[in-house]
């Protein structure tokens, strides 16, 4: 049996779209996520990622 942990998922898709993760830095992958949540949750998510230092609002949105 071969397992691919979530950490490595190479699509998320939501209700907002749908993105390849397969490959990017972690701060693309974190602004990937953003982008595909609901909007209600993206500053919580920004916030929770700028203070593991893996994001920043210098970063394009």
């Amino acid at each position: 049996m071969i397992t691919t942990p979530r950490a490595v998922a190479p699509w998320l898709v939501t209700e907002y779209g749908a993105k390849n993760l397969a490959g990017l830095p972690t701060w693309q992958r974190a602004e990937a996520v953003i982008s595909l949540a609901h909007p209600a949750f993206r500053e919580d998510l920004i916030r929770a990622a700028e203070e593991q230092k893996i994001w920043r609002r210098s970063n394009k949105r």
